[in-house]
C-alpha cells in the first residue's frame, strides 16, 4: 500500500480512526441536450455525503430507489469516478485510484446474482478469479476454493464444477460471497445483497453474512431499501434522500426515536400486526421523490413532508428556502431537519 497516509479526523468526538472515511462525496451525471451534446445540467445522484465506518461494524445505508445509495457505494469502491469529495481507507486517500492492495482489502457483493456471474465459467473458476487477477499463485488453489464454498454453505464436491445456470438465486449469491471472500478482505460493500431473492432465502443470506462477520472480523457497508434488513444486520444506519444523508445513528436509537420525518415514514412502512381493527399509523408520503436533476430549493424533503401541517407559515418558508445541514444532536446521532430534535 502506498505511503500517502495521514490521520483522518473522525466525525464523532471520542472515536478512533475509522476504517473507511467518506468526506463530502459527490457524484453528478451530466445532462446534455441537442445534437452537440450541450451540458445543460446535472443529475445529483450523490450530493455531499460524509460518514465514518469503523472496523468490525455494519453500517447500513437505506432509502428509496433512486436516492443515490448504489451510486454512492460504487463511487466509494472506485467503480465510478467522483465528481468531488474524498474517500479514505485506513487513512489513505483512495479517491478514484484504488491501488492493488486496497482492491484486495475492499470487495463488493452485487445485488443481482443472475447477472454478475460469468455463465461460461464453472463455480470453481468464478471463485478463484480474484486470485488470478491479483497474481496469487497458490499451490493449494483448488483446496482453498473448495474451503470457501464450504464456508458459504455450498457443498464443494457438488458445486465446484457446476455452471451458474445450474444454481438457484440463493446459491448464486453464495458463490458471489465466496468470490468476495477469496482475497481475505477487511471491508465488504454489499449492494442489496438479498433483495433479488425469495423471502425465505433472504433470511438465510443475511444470517450467512452475520456468521461470516463473526468468523472473520469483517466490516460491512450494506446498501438496502428495506428497514427490516437494517434492523436485522446493522449497528448504525444512514438514511439517504435525494443524494443526501438526512439521519444517521445507532440502529436501536433511530428505530426507537426517529428524528427526520423521512425516517419516520420509512419506519412506518414496515409491515406489522395491528392490535385493533382499523388501527394503522403508517405515514403516506405525498407524490414521488423529486427529480435529482432539478431538486427542490431548501430542504429536499419539504414537498413531501408530513410535518408541514404542524408548522407555521414562517417555519414552512424556512424549509422551502434554507437547506438544513446534517448536524450532531448528541453522541453519534445526526439529523438534517430544522425542527428536530423535538423541542428545539
Amino acid at each position: 500500500m502506498s505511503e500517502q497516509r495521514h490521520r483522518v479526523e473522525p466525525l464523532t468526538m471520542g472515536r478512533g480512526q475509522p476504517l473507511l472515511a467518506v468526506r463530502d462525496l459527490k457524484k453528478y451525471y451530466p445532462v446534455t441536450s441537442g445534437i452537440l451534446g450541450r451540458h445543460v445540467g446535472d443529475v445529483k445522484a450523490v450530493d455531499g455525503v460524509s460518514f465514518d465506518l469503523y472496523e468490525g461494524e455494519t453500517l447500513a445505508v437505506v432509502g428509496e430507489s433512486g436516492c443515490g445509495k448504489s451510486s454512492m457505494a460504487e463511487t466509494v469502491i472506485g467503480l465510478r469516478d467522483t465528481t468531488d469529495g474524498e474517500v479514505y481507507f485506513r487513512g489513505e486517500d483512495i479517491t478514484d485510484h484504488l491501488d492493488s492492495d486496497v482492491r484486495r482489502d475492499v470487495q463488493m457483493i452485487f445485488q443481482d446474482p443472475f447477472s454478475t456471474l460469468n455463465e461460461r465459467m464453472t463455480v470453481g473458476r468464478i471463485v478463484a478469479e480474484p486470485l488470478v487477477i491479483h497474481g496469487e499463485h497458490r499451490t493449494d488453489r483448488e483446496a482453498y476454493v473448495r474451503e470457501l464454498l464450504d464456508t458459504v454453505g455450498l457443498d464443494a464436491d457438488q458445486y465446484y464444477n457446476a455452471f451458474p445456470h445450474e444454481l438457484s438465486g440463493g446459491q448464486r449469491q453464495r458463490v458471489g460471497i465466496a468470490r468476495a471472500l477469496a482475497l481475505n478482505p477487511d471491508l465488504l460493500i454489499a449492494d442489496e445483497p438479498s433483495s433479488a431473492l425469495d423471502v425465505s432465502i433472504q433470511a438465510q443470506i443475511l444470517e450467512l453474512l452475520e456468521d461470516l462477520q463473526d468468523e472473520f472480523g469483517l466490516t460491512y457497508l450494506i446498501i438496502t431499501h428495506d428497514m427490516s434488513v437494517v434492523r436485522q444486520v446493522a449497528d448504525r444506519v444512514a438514511v439517504m434522500y435525494l443524494g443526501k444523508i438526512v439521519e444517521l445513528g445507532e440502529v436501536g436509537t433511530v428505530f426507537d426515536d426517529p428524528q427526520h420525518p423521512y425516517t419516520e415514514a420509512l419506519l412506518s412502512s414496515i409491515p406489522r400486526v395491528t392490535t385493533q381493527p382499523g388501527e394503522d399509523d403508517r405515514i403516506t408520503l405525498e407524490g414521488s421523490p423529486p427529480d435529482p436533476s432539478n431538486p427542490p430549493t431548501g430542504c429536499n424533503f419539504h414537498p413531501r413532508c408530513h410535518l408541514k401541517a404542524e408548522c407555521s407559515p414562517e417555519e414552512q418558508d424556512r424549509c422551502e428556502t434554507e437547506e438544513p445541514p446534517l448536524r450532531a444532536i448528541g453522541g453519534d446521532r445526526q439529523v438534517a431537519c430544522h425542527w428536530r430534535p423535538r423541542g428545539e
